[in-house]
């Protein structure tokens, strides 16, 4: 174990930092995640303290102590009182060499982690990350991600393995920062650590990444998204190269704000995105440099274009000396800001320490930035920027952006899971689906709404049959929205084709109505809908729909009517009152997977659903007749669960 110690007396503050190399770069394949769940454990109770205890002395000493996992190590960090340093040290001995890795809080840490990578995969720009990730370092473990597989694959045993593995004082790094000495560190040190030994294992070494030939878009479909995300990139160079700091003063002029080259020309002049920015980031082995953009589906193709001029320009034009000196008096001035207090002290001295950055690195840092010269910047961004290879991912809705992307580079397709695909694929055609009348049965479910886990409104389904009809009726209610709405749908019994829709009831004030009928291939009546503005919208209605049409307000009721089989993908036309238009809902359905709910423990198949104004996530019993239990609205907190 390296000790270093920054003494700093002006405050009577510590801070404490142990780093092991154990990242997630060393997840297992298939257990990636792993790290994570060994850092967000270390502190969930050791042998002689519960994790009560634990929090309780940190928190009764005015301090804390945390844990977490990035992609090249793992770190430890205690802050407390200079009068608390002997606690500090007491702790993060404790839990690092005994921590006991409880079964039930790895359960709850997986419940956690599970959540926080749903609600990541309903963000377009984190899907563009983990694409942008995979297409840079391919086979290389920086281009691996969690999983929902991969963290339900973890068990106790493989969080003891890992942690006995990889928490070895051989390797480790301690850095001690604030009002001590380095006496007292070094005593302090001592008795935490003294008797610790041991060696990490080695860690693997990753493939090389892959030498792309040229410059192409992989372009991730998102149904219906309003906005296109891109990331435009590729690998650089391991974090002590000296090009780091000429290429960095070129990204700032390129996009490290708002006063950068991206910013000033797609927002202000533009007005094509809310934001766009470049930047490069170190890691262990080799790092990457990337430009981001945000922005309407519409200007996708002109953005992405007008982007990579500017990347162009950077890389072959000298800066001009105006631009070259705001950026380097921007990174020149903010560093101090960087390490004012021990903690930033703490945090910047062991980032140099593990990336090996020369013990000279913050003494030279700003001087270093300071020599880069217009002719300097220029090279080290054209060394950086692969200008005849670049990586592009854009994430968006492929229907609508394919063919102008195909224009500035050769186009590959896939879904948001990494699948292939055609484009054909990207104009699903519905049609009249087999459904099975038995799932159908007359019944009534009550369901609670919650956001953020917090009962919220209800939600009360009722199905009456008689000899030739079906009747569903859906009551919402959500009174902090002022949501009362009321939907009933006529079904034939025989074939379940929807013959007459009501909607009533109130929306934010607005009174909304819908009133409709479908005869021979027709629908007609009218419709009120709410707008964005919060006025209504109405419209007559009269047009022609396929055979099988489903009306949108029926949807969530034949659901269980579907032919439920894991891995198969479903085509649904379906009719919306809110629009008067036809979409086509593409409904995949998964394994069957427990699922708990107010009203009990189900085996459900999960449907993953697609195409209409929200994706949706919904969980379907696989006990005859069918019910739906659960639905989540994809990249919001709100849940509908049954409750009886």
């Amino acid at each position: 174990m390296t000790l270093v110690v920054v003494e700093n007396h002006e405050q009577p503050v510590l801070s404490v930092t142990l780093s092991f190399r154990a990242g997630s770069v060393t997840d297992p394949p298939g257990k990636e995640g792993l790290a994570g769940l060994v850092a967000e454990l270390l502190t969930k109770g050791t042998a002689t303290r519960t994790a009560e205890q634990i929090a309780a002395q940190i928190e009764g000493a005015g301090g804390s102590l945390s844990a977490n996992a990035d992609d090249d190590f793992l770190t430890l960090s205690a802050d407390v009182l200079s009068d608390h340093a002997d606690l500090a040290f007491d702790l993060l001995g404790d839990v690092c060499r005994n921590a006991l890795y409880p079964g039930d809080e790895l359960e709850l840490a997986r419940t956690r982690s599970l959540s926080a990578l749903a609600l990541e995969l309903s963000r377009p720009n984190s899907v563009a990350g983990r694409f942008f990730a995979q297409e840079i370092y391919g086979k290389n473990p920086y281009g691996r991600s969690e999983t929902e597989a991969s963290l339900k694959a973890i068990t106790r045993y493989d969080v003891v393995k890992f942690a006995s593995a990889r928490l070895r004082p051989g390797g480790a790094l301690l850095v001690v920062a604030g009002d001590v000495t380095l006496a007292q560190a070094q005593d302090l040190a001592q008795k935490a650590f003294g008797t610790w030994r041991g060696a990490p294992a080695p860690v693997p070494g990753g493939a090389i990444p892959p030498a792309k030939p040229a410059t192409d878009i992989l372009l991730v479909n998102r149904p219906g998204s309003v906005q296109s995300n891109i990331v435009v990139g590729n690998a650089t160079f391991p974090p002590s190269d000296p090009g780091y700091y000429p290429a960095r003063v070129a990204l700032q002029v390129l996009g490290g704000g708002a006063d950068a080259r991206l910013f000033l020309i797609l927002r202000e002049q533009k007005s094509w995105t809310y934001g766009s920015y470049a930047g490069l980031t170190r890691h262990r082995g080799l790092g990457y440099w990337q430009a981001t953009f945000e922005g309407r589906t519409e200007v996708t193709d002109s953005a992405l274009g007008e982007l990579l001029h500017q990347v162009d320009r950077i890389s072959t034009e000298a800066i001009p000396d105006s631009e070259l000196k705001n950026a380097q008096s921007f990174l020149v001035g903010s560093f101090p800001l960087t390490i004012e207090t021990p903690q930033q002290i703490a945090s910047v001295v062991t980032t140099s320490r593990l990336l090996g950055l020369g013990n000279d690195y913050i003494r030279r840092y700003r001087e270093r930035l300071a020599a880069v010269t217009p002719l300097t910047a220029k090279s080290g961004a054209a060394r950086v920027i692969h200008r005849t290879a670049l990586t592009i991912v854009v994430v968006g809705d492929a229907a609508k952006v394919y063919d102008r992307l195909k224009g500035i580079a050769p186009v590959r397709l896939v879904d948001v899971d990494g699948k292939p695909l055609t484009p054909d694929d990207l104009h699903p055609h519905g049609g009249a689906v087999a459904l099975d009348r038995s799932q159908i049965v007359a019944r009534r479910d009550s369901f609670a709404i919650l956001a953020n886990g917090n009962s919220v409104g209800s939600l009360v389904t009722t199905v009456d049959r008689s000899a030739d009809t079906i009747v569903y009726t859906e009551r919402t209610t959500i009174a902090v929205a002022g949501i009362d709405q009321t939907a009933t749908v006529t079904l034939d019994a025989a074939t379940l084709d929807v013959r007459r829709v009501d909607q009533v009831g109130s929306m934010m004030g607005l009174k909304p109505e819908t009133h409709l009928t479908y005869t021979a291939g027709r629908v007609k009546g009218h419709a009120s809908a709410p707008q964005p503005d919060r006025t209504l919208k109405s419209m007559d209605i009269d047009t022609t729909v396929a055979p099988g049409t489903i009306d949108d307000n029926v949807v969530s009721a034949l659901l269980p009517a579907l032919p439920l089989e894991p891995g198969k993908t479903v085509s649904l036309n379906v009719f919306t009152s809110r629009d008067g238009a036809l979409k086509v809902l593409t409904v995949k359905v998964g394994q069957p997977e427990a699922v708990t709910v107010p009203a009990g423990t189900f085996q459900a198949y999960r449907l993953d659903v697609s195409g209409g104004e929200a994706p949706l996530t919904i969980y379907i019993s696989t006990l005859a007749p069918r019910r739906m239990v659960k639905t989540e609205v994809v990249g919001t907190p709100l849940q509908f669960v049954l409750v009886k």
